[in-house]
């Protein structure tokens, strides 16, 4: 059974920073590609960065240069470090393993990151 569970999120500052954790149990995280993804109020869910399994890192415009996505295979852990937040960075920040073959993608919970002006 596969289980994601987030955490690092909080309230910072405009210019502050946070890492975001999501934990896995029942898979290897470098045996899919794992994204985070997050969703502001009243807005669609949208990919925010992605680590594929042979380490490509892609990260949405808004985030590129501030964010860095990464993985800890031995702790099955997937990081997003966020630096530099803004105001326009406030949602529910998501973890996702993404699907292969045969095998359905999963979603975490979710974890609130807000930042203040």
């Amino acid at each position: 059974q596969v289980q994601l569970v987030e955490s690092g999120g909080g309230l910072v500052q405009a210019g502050g920073s946070l890492r975001l954790s999501c934990a896995a149990s029942g898979i290897i995280v470098n045996a899919y590609t794992m994204g985070w993804y997050r969703q502001a109020p009243g807005k669609q869910r949208e990919s925010v960065a992605r680590i594929t399994t042979g380490g490509t890192s892609n990260y949405a415009d808004s985030v590129k240069g501030r964010f860095t996505i990464s993985r800890d295979n031995a702790k099955r852990t997937v990081y997003l470090q966020m630096n530099s937040l803004k105001p326009e960075d406030t949602a529910v920040y998501y973890c996702l393993q993404e699907s292969s073959g045969l095998v359905p993608g999963h979603w975490g919970q979710g974890t609130q990151v807000t930042v203040s002006p």
